[in-house]
């Protein structure tokens, strides 16, 4: 893409995102890099509106990385509530645990040092140093792979994990200036997740349409790997969830109590096991089950 090209790009989705952003307590400038933070671990896999409750929640309770070091990781497991994947909550607290033992309690505007916080790997770190501190780095969520995807590549959907081509594309269009590069982060993601969606695009309201490689093919459908969907009925995933559904609301929970909430024996006797494994509950006693302390 020529330079007059990247330029109009820009201009187009930046203006568009100054009329259409949402108000969202994660953004703006009273935002906190921790705000920011919990925002990160929140909306992984989780709609915004459902994070909107939960965030003000946390936020009240633990205003500050500090506030939450300092109480139990089952504190977090509970708080986090059903937001889903509640191994989430342990590795908020452990990163939050890190950032009083390493960064005096302040959240770190270093990429580097948000990389090396636990549970943070790439793309969370580059969204909350853009995000939280105006910093220039490629932010590739799943909504800002395929505005990239359709806009540039032509392609429907972006490949199952992101590819080197698609990491060069985005780092070719990346704005040179610092705020402008963080904006347009937040601007492509806002972008995908109100217009450019998934099943049904919305391409009368894209500022890019009539610049989209995807659109002026025709829109060929999808023809990468096949795409597994998020199977929930009967799963691990929703044994799992109404175990720790019992020990939010209970001091401890025993083997009558699970029995009633799943009666497959062999997988809820699995799925107890792999809670305790995994952190999210405690065996306090033969048979009886709690939040970790």
């Amino acid at each position: 893409m020529d330079e007059p090209a990247r330029t109009a790009l820009h201009d187009a989705v930046l203006d568009w995102y100054d009329d259409h952003a949402r108000e969202l307590p994660w953004r703006g400038l009273s935002a906190t890099p921790w705000s920011v933070m919990v925002s990160e671990f929140m909306l992984q896999q989780t709609p915004v509106a459902r994070v909107l409750p939960a965030h003000a929640a946390w936020l009240e309770r633990w205003p500050t990385p500090a506030a939450l070091a300092d109480d139990p990781t089952g504190e977090a497991v509970r708080m986090w509530g059903r937001l889903g994947y509640p191994r989430r909550a342990l590795r908020l607290h452990a990163a939050a645990t890190a950032i009083v033992e390493r960064h005096g309690g302040e959240v770190p505007a270093s990429y580097d040092d948000l990389l090396a916080l636990p549970g943070i790997g790439d793309y969370t770190a580059a969204a909350i140093a853009s995000f939280a501190f105006g910093q220039r780095h490629v932010v590739l969520d799943t909504n800002v792979r395929r505005v990239l995807t359709r806009a540039v590549s032509g392609r429907e959907l972006p490949a199952p994990a992101v590819t080197r081509a698609e990491r060069d594309v985005a780092t070719a269009l990346l704005p040179d200036d610092p705020a402008t590069a963080a904006t347009w982060a937040v601007a492509t993601m806002e972008l995908g997740a109100l217009v450019c969606t998934a099943r049904q695009p919305a391409c009368e309201a894209c500022p890019i349409a009539t610049d989209c490689t995807w659109r002026g093919a025709g829109f060929p459908a999808y023809d990468g790997p096949p795409r597994r969907g998020q199977a929930w009925a009967g799963t691990d995933r929703q044994c799992r969830g109404r175990i720790l559904a019992l020990a939010r609301e209970a001091d401890a929970v025993g083997p009558a109590q699970v029995e009633a909430a799943w009666p497959d024996a062999e997988q809820r006797e699995r799925c107890l096991a792999g809670l305790v494994a995994d952190g999210l509950l405690t065996q306090i006693t033969p048979g009886r089950w709690a939040l970790p302390g």
